[in-house]
């Protein structure tokens, strides 16, 4: 038995990696989607164009400009003067905002009143613009704490050290901490993403091509005419391709550190078991896409419209606590959902099986169901 598993193990590993279509397969995915998501998929804002408009044209303006200067942030690219000119600056899309400071600015600082800062943003992009928006209010927040302590020391010295008519006004400082990706490097939470779309596309693609690709040239009649069995012939059709999944993610997993500086802060061990049940679940969909294709341009247009779904609700750009309840509960069925969370919280959190459990058996459920009904079916065909 074993000797004729390993015989077609060799010979699917020849002809995979003859032809130049599976050539690609293995390489192009893997390529572009480092590329994209490692260097131009970047939703970091590390320096936004703001445009000034200072209608006070006072000292305290004046500080608060070096404020945003000096926060490294931010860069003045236009000084406006006119309400015209905002709209047209906006218009254009040459700044991410517009900082307005209103007459009276320094008056109501000086007599202790509500001093208002409009901070116009484009919102053309809403992540850019909540990100804008929130680095904007931290810069104008720390200028109004450095303005309310002078005040308070001015008046402490104004008044009587032993019989003061007014204790000073208690301060609260805000020391925000951000967890498992302190920096917020967006290609942090895309890579492991990416590694999840990757073993995903290249192991359904694979594995659903290769065995309608027997039947389209003919050679399935003569593998059913030889003594291996069904089972063998799955087992042999499928490993190589796990295999290949294997080498993959290790593949990426090592870009992902050494090229991108990805942290990868838990068990590399975890995170082979858990890779082990998705690729259980990735090689029985594409077992099962073989039994509904004939030829070899029906699997890819079957794995295509089978993988965006998936992909889609898989938590990889958009959380799946923001989607409608009803998908939520369809995000239930798909393995990419649990894998994706496995992956993420072992690179970037470090968490462990304890925490993972729910997630890995998921993978194992499916894994085994999925391929199970498609061996079943894939055997009944081969009857």
């Amino acid at each position: 038995m074993w000797e004729r598993i390993r015989e077609m193990i060799i010979k699917e590993l020849k002809q995979t990696l003859r032809e130049p279509k599976m050539r690609a397969t293995l390489i192009m995915p893997p390529l572009i989607q480092l590329l994209v998501f490692g260097y131009a998929v970047n939703l970091d804002v590390e320096h936004a164009k703001l445009a000034w408009m200072d209608q006070d044209r006072s000292i305290e303006s004046r500080e608060l400009l070096e404020q945003f200067t000096g926060s490294g942030r931010f860069t003045i690219v236009r000084y406006l003067e006119s309400e015209q000119d905002t709209q047209l600056t906006l218009d254009r899309s040459e700044v991410e905002g517009v900082v307005r400071i209103l007459p009276g600015f320094a008056a109501d600082i000086a007599r202790g009143r509500v001093a208002s800062v409009q901070v116009l943003v484009d919102g053309t992009n809403s992540n850019t613009a909540s990100i804008v928006s929130t680095q904007c209010t931290q810069v104008i927040r720390q200028f109004s704490a450095k303005k309310l302590e002078k005040l308070q020391r001015q008046k402490l010295v104004g008044r009587a050290v032993d019989r003061p008519l007014f204790a000073p006004l208690p301060t609260l400082t805000i020391e925000p901490r951000v967890w498992f990706n302190p920096e917020l490097r967006s290609r942090n939470y895309f890579v492991p993403g990416v590694l999840v779309n990757i073993i995903m596309l290249v192991t359904l693609s694979l594995t659903s091509m290769a065995i309608v690709r027997e039947k389209e040239i003919g050679t399935m009649e003569q593998l059913m005419v030889t003594p291996i069995r069904p089972i063998e012939l799955i087992i042999g059709k499928t490993l190589p391709f796990a295999a290949i999944g294997m080498i993959q993610l290790l593949f990426i997993t090592m870009v992902g550190m050494l090229v991108f500086q990805v942290p990868l802060n838990g068990s590399p061990g975890l995170l082979v078991f858990s890779s082990l049940f998705f690729i259980e679940c990735t090689l029985g969909l594409g077992l099962f896409i073989s039994t509904i294709s004939n030829t070899q341009q029906q699997a890819m247009m079957t794995t295509l419209f089978v993988f965006q779904p998936m992909f889609m609700l898989s938590g990889f750009s958009f959380p799946i606590r923001n989607m409608p309840e009803i998908v939520q509960w369809i995000t239930y069925l798909n393995p990419m959902r649990y894998y994706m969370e496995v992956v993420r919280g072992i690179f970037l959190k470090g968490v462990g099986i304890e925490i993972l459990w729910p997630q890995i058996l998921a993978l194992a459920v499916l894994g085994t169901t999925i391929l199970a009904i498609s061996a079943m079916r894939f055997r009944k065909r081969l009857d």
